[in-house]
C-alpha cells in the first residue's frame, strides 16, 4: 500500500490536467473535479483565447511528463514578432538568436484534451460536470454539485485548486481564512477575430499571390499591429487560420470598446488604423458583434495555502495579463515544482515551500507581463527601443555569459523570473547609459561597452535550456 496521501484537484484545465498526470506518475491517488463537461465528448467550450504561446518553461514541464513531442506535432513555430506599421510595411524582430530559440502557437482545446488523455492513462480519476460548492477544511470534506444542481459531500483531506482566475477553491479558502487577495484591473479589454486560411481569401490579398501556402500571411511569427495605446496581434493555427486579438481601453475616449460598441463603428476604426489587416478579416462584422469583450487583470495573494489542507496553483494563485505569453508556461512550471516537493514530503511542508519558491517569481512575471504590453503596443516601433535592442544583441553576441536580453531569459531559459526581472532592469540602465551620447547603436564602441558591462554586472548564472 502507498503511504502517499490521496489528493483532490479542483479544475481539469491545462494546469490541473498536467499536475494530475505528474502526481499520478509519482504514485499518488488523484481525483480531479471539473465543473464543465468532458471536452473530449461534449466539445471544447470557448470563452478564452483559442491558442496560446508555448515557451521553454512550459516545454520543460511537458518533457518531464513525456508529452512534449506529442504537443509539438500540433504546434506552429513562431520565430519572432512580425511588426506591421501604419504605412503597411512589416518586419520581423526575432525572439532569439536562431531557430533554436522560438515559441510555439498551440490550441488551448487540443492541448487540454491531450493532457486529459495522458492523465487518465496515468491513472487519474476525472469527475466532469462536478463543480465545487463548499469546503469544510477542518473536517477534510467538500461539497460538489452536478450540472443539475444536485449536491453530494466527499472526503477531501488534501485539496489543490487549479481552477483558474475565478477559482471556487480560492473563494472557499478566503472565507475560511483571508488570503490577502488583491486584483489589479488593467482597464483594457480584448476581442477575438479571425484571419481564415488562404483558400477562403481572394488571391490578390495573399503574401505569395495565391500560391499553395495555406496561410494568408507569414505563419512562423506572432504578428503585431502596434498603434500606441492599443494594438492587434495574430497567432497562427495549424489549419492555416490566425486568431486575431484586438486590445483596446475598455472605457474612455475614442478608440475604446465603449466608443466602438458594434461592428459598424469598429469597421470605420479598422479602415483608418488597421487598413492592411481589415481585408484579411472577411468575417469581421459577425465576429465583432458575436464575440464578447474579455477583461484583463492581475491577481495577487499574500497566502496560497492553508497549512497542508489546501493549496492554489496556476491562475488560481497568480493570474496575469497575457502580454508575455507566460501564463500557461508559469502554471506548467508550477506543476513541476509542486510534484517534486510533494514526492516524499508532508503536504504542509511541501505547500509552504512551494509558496516560498514560486510566489516571488509569480510576482515578477506579473510585473514583466504588464511591462511587455507597453513594449508591444508602443515600443516595438520606437527608435530608442530599437537602438537598445540592437546594442543588446551586439553585447549578447560578443559576451553571451554577461548579457542576455530579458525576453530571452524569460522565454528560453529556466532562470527564475525574479532574477530575469532584476537583471533585465540592471541591463536596461546600462544600455541607456551606453546610448546617452548617441542614439545610434552602431556608433557605440563595443570594446568599451563590454568593459563597462563587465565592470558593472557579474556574469550570468549557468543557463539551463531544454
Amino acid at each position: 500500500m502507498s503511504s502517499k496521501p490521496s489528493l483532490t484537484l479542483i479544475g481539469g484545465g491545462l494546469v490541473g490536467a498536467l499536475l494530475a498526470q505528474q502526481l499520478a506518475r509519482r504514485g499518488f491517488a488523484v481525483d480531479v473535479f471539473e465543473k464543465r463537461p468532458d471536452p473530449r465528448t461534449a466539445g471544447f467550450a470557448g470563452g478564452r483565447s483559442i491558442n496560446l504561446a508555448l515557451a521553454e518553461r512550459g516545454l520543460q514541464a511537458l518533457r518531464s511528463a513525456g508529452l512534449a513531442e506529442d504537443v509539438l506535432r500540433h504546434a506552429v513555430m513562431m520565430r519572432g514578432r512580425m511588426v506591421h506599421t501604419t504605412d503597411g510595411r512589416s518586419g520581423l524582430q526575432r525572439y532569439g538568436v536562431d531557430d533554436s530559440e522560438v515559441i510555439w502557437s498551440v490550441s488551448r482545446g487540443g492541448l487540454n484534451m491531450l493532457l486529459l488523455d495522458a492523465a487518465e492513462a496515468a491513472g487519474v480519476r476525472f469527475h466532469f460536470g462536478q463543480g465545487l460548492v463548499g469546503v469544510d477544511f477542518d473536517a477534510g470534506r467538500m461539497r460538489v454539485a452536478d450540472l443539475d444542481g444536485i449536491e453530494r459531500e466527499l472526503d477531501a483531506p488534501v485539496i489543490i485548486g487549479a481552477d483558474g482566475a475565478g477559482s471556487a477553491l480560492r473563494a472557499a479558502m478566503n472565507a475560511h481564512r483571508p488570503l490577502g487577495e488583491r486584483t489589479e484591473w488593467l482597464g483594457h479589454g480584448y476581442k477575438e477575430l479571425e484571419i481564415p486560411p488562404a483558400a477562403r481569401l481572394p488571391p490578390a490579398l495573399l503574401r505569395d499571390g495565391g500560391g499553395r501556402d495555406q496561410f494568408a500571411i507569414e505563419p512562423n511569427a506572432l504578428h503585431i499591429w502596434p498603434r500606441g495605446g492599443y494594438m492587434c496581434i495574430a497567432l497562427p493555427n495549424t489549419e492555416g487560420s490566425f486568431t486575431v486579438t484586438l486590445f483596446l481601453p475598455a472605457q474612455g475616449p475614442y478608440p475604446s470598446f465603449a466608443t466602438l460598441p458594434d461592428a459598424r463603428t469598429a469597421e470605420t476604426f479598422f479602415k483608418d488604423d488597421f487598413a492592411d489587416l481589415l481585408p484579411l478579416l472577411p468575417g469581421f462584422a459577425g465576429d465583432y458583434d458575436a464575440h464578447p469583450v474579455g477583461t484583463l487583470a492581475t491577481l495577487y495573494l499574500e497566502r496560497w495555502h492553508l497549512g497542508g489542507r489546501a493549496l492554489l496553483v496556476g491562475d488560481a494563485a497568480h493570474a496575469i495579463v497575457p502580454f508575455h505569453g507566460q501564463g500557461m508556461n508559469c502554471g506548467f512550471e508550477d506543476t513541476v515544482v509542486l510534484a517534486g516537493l510533494l514526492d516524499g514530503n508532508d503536504p504542509a511542508e511541501a505547500f509552504a515551500e512551494f509558496q516560498r519558491i514560486r510566489q516571488p517569481n509569480a510576482n515578477a512575471i506579473a510585473r514583466m507581463a504588464l511591462e511587455n504590453y507597453v513594449e508591444m503596443r508602443d515600443s516595438v516601433a520606437d527608435p530608442r527601443y530599437l537602438a537598445k535592442r540592437e546594442l543588446g544583441a551586439r553585447l549578447a553576441g560578443a559576451v553571451p555569459d554577461h548579457f542576455m536580453a530579458r525576453y530571452r531569459m524569460v522565454t528560453f531559459t529556466h532562470l527564475p523570473y525574479a532574477y530575469a526581472l532584476e537583471r533585465g532592469r540592471a541591463q536596461d540602465v546600462l544600455l541607456e547609459q551606453l546610448l546617452r551620447d548617441s542614439p545610434d547603436a552602431a556608433s557605440v564602441d563595443l570594446d568599451a561597452a563590454i568593459a563597462t558591462l563587465k565592470a558593472t554586472l557579474p556574469p550570468l548564472p549557468p543557463l539551463r535550456h531544454g
